[in-house]
């Protein structure tokens, strides 16, 4: 028999906090760069702690972050834990009306807010029923607000014990964390994450085949901390012990370059929109990036031309991983096994794909005649389930929907090739059905990033007379490029690469892609702006 010590968030901080106080945590937020030590983030962690005990948090109660990556968001991941209650990041980049309705489904009991977040709660303050405090991130005076009660959040952390003990936490099954999805329909939906399941997910993020966060590597976390915990990462990195680098509110290509060269960074992580970004600041201006390991890209799929950009011409390790807020979210991870040796190109290639089941976790696919076969063509929804996958929604009946016979339902679309390594073909609302025929978006527009006047692209099904949908291209091109007709070319582009009934009928060149909060293309957007522009035609364009 094994001693039965429970996984908990306090237990990751104070092992931190023993061996890891002379690392460091740059931090930018409004005032400025800042940096502290391990030893510091752990008395400001416990003052934090002891203050929102003060305040009548209880165990169970949620608290809401409404905040950037920065170091007392940080303090926040830990504090609110170890007392027993719940971390609720709130993606702020929804609309109004969602945030309050989220606030209110998790019963927030009180809310942690950056300064220039402030005037979207206040606006929001008289729809919200259950919160009895706010907090304002801020070492500024309080300004006049209708909010009320409101608490300085450095006033109420020099009022509280750096040596505050947290409360024994005995069961590792209990709620320490929950976030929203971002909504395409509906309301967003809550995932509740357990001391037990963060420990696990963090644990994996170590893994030598995974992302192999340690002690020796420097972390910039570029997703926001309130989209899914911030891949982990926070938690991670204090376990381990890496140096962190919180980039902060409104932060542009240029600071990231810059940040990655002055802190020596090692890995950081986003979404390919960012990574897109990123790019086209590298053509600008020259950067030192050879302290980079790893560029970890998740959120979407990510486009073989950025990733050859990446390795090959600015010679930095791309590594793309998948998971969804349901799967907190870590479940595979690119890379080729040892005896894979296959050309540069097939290298290149294989690391646009979502790759391997992390180790913890399972995968079935399915199509309409059961399981897929694993020959890469056979396409087929992704089921997973593992030790940090969520079993239901937060008091959501959509529970039934996704969480069937002990699966997560994904809705995402993927093949698997021999090896075992999946590539999500599309959403399954997102695929296009012509002819009867299914069409790829993603490997589409994934194709269309590869061409040098592309900067991003969105493919999306129309509705048609003829052939019930056929594709169109909302394409973003580069600025050299703006203003010049290459409808054309690109099509004869796509050409040589797919068969005839895939080809999109028609261009169109957009200023801007609309995105969601995580930057993801909202298609949904794009198919009710488009809906009409098929309408009397009949061909598949030549």
């Amino acid at each position: 028999m094994m001693m039965n010590v429970p996984l908990t968030v306090p237990m990751m901080f104070e092992h931190a906090e023993r061996y890891f106080s002379k690392k460091v945590v740059i931090s930018r937020t409004a005032g400025g760069i800042h940096r502290f030590t391990y030893g510091e983030i752990s008395q400001r962690t416990r003052r934090l702690a002891h203050a929102l005990e003060k305040l009548g948090v209880q165990k169970g109660d949620r608290v809401g972050t409404l905040a950037w990556n920065h170091h007392r968001h940080l303090e926040a991941y830990f504090a609110i834990p170890s007392i027993g209650a719940v971390l609720h990041t709130i993606n702020i980049r929804l609309s109004p009306q969602q945030i309050a309705y989220i606030i209110n489904h998790a019963e927030d009991n009180v809310l942690l807010i950056d300064p220039d977040i402030l005037p979207l709660v206040e606006a929001i303050a008289p729809h919200l029923s259950t919160v009895k405090a706010f907090v304002l991130m801020s070492n500024t005076d309080l300004p006049d607000s209708p909010l009320k009660p409101l608490y300085s959040y450095e006033t109420l952390l020099a009022e509280s014990d750096p040596a505050f003990s947290f409360p024994s936490i005995e069961d590792e099954n209990q709620a320490a964390g929950m976030c929203y999805t971002s909504a395409t329909t509906g309301n967003p939906k809550g995932v509740v994450y357990t001391h037990r399941s963060i420990v696990l997910h963090a644990m994996a993020l170590g893994l030598a085949d995974s992302t192999a966060v340690s002690e020796r590597d420097t972390v910039l976390t570029v997703v926001p901390m309130f989209h899914v915990n911030a891949w982990g990462l926070p938690f991670a990195c204090v376990w381990f012990g890496s140096t962190q680098v919180l980039p902060g509110p409104y932060f542009t290509p240029q600071l990231l370059a810059e940040l990655i060269e002055s802190e020596q960074v090692t890995v950081t992580g986003g979404v390919p929109t960012i990574w897109l970004g990123l790019l086209k600041e590298l053509e600008q201006k020259v950067y030192n990036l050879s302290s980079l390991r790893g560029v970890l890209c998740g959120g979407s799929a990510a486009p073989l031309a950025m990733v050859r950009a990446f390795e090959e011409k600015w010679k930095v390790p791309f590594y793309h991983a998948y998971g969804m807020t349901e799967t907190s979210p870590l479940v595979s991870f690119a890379r080729l096994k040892s005896y894979q040796d296959g050309s540069e190109e097939d290298r290149i290639q294989s690391l646009t794909r979502q790759g391997y089941m992390v180790q913890g976790t399972e995968m079935k696919v399915v199509g309409a005649e059961g399981e897929v076969k694993w020959d890469d063509r056979e396409m087929g929804e992704l089921l997973l389930r593992g030790p940090w996958i969520a079993s239901e929604y937060y008091r959501d009946e959509r529970s039934d929907d996704t969480f069937k016979d002990g699966w997560l339902h994904t809705g995402d679309v993927v093949t698997v090739d021999e090896e075992g390594s999946i590539k999500v073909v599309d959403r399954t609302k997102d695929l296009i059905k012509s002819g009867g025929e299914w069409i790829s978006s993603v490997d589409l527009e994934n194709t269309l990033m590869t061409h040098e006047a592309v900067f991003e692209a969105c493919v999306v099904g129309i509705p048609h007379e003829k052939w019930e949908e056929r594709p169109l291209a909302c394409i973003v091109l580069k600025d050299l490029y703006k203003g010049q007709n290459l409808k054309l070319e690109i099509l004869q582009f796509l050409h040589t690469q797919f068969a005839r009934w895939w080809i999109p009928d028609d261009i169109v060149f957009v200023d801007e892609i609309p995105k969601s909060g995580v930057g993801k293309f909202l298609k949904r957007e794009l198919r009710e702006q488009w809906q009409d522009y098929y309408v009397g035609s009949t061909t598949v364009i030549d």
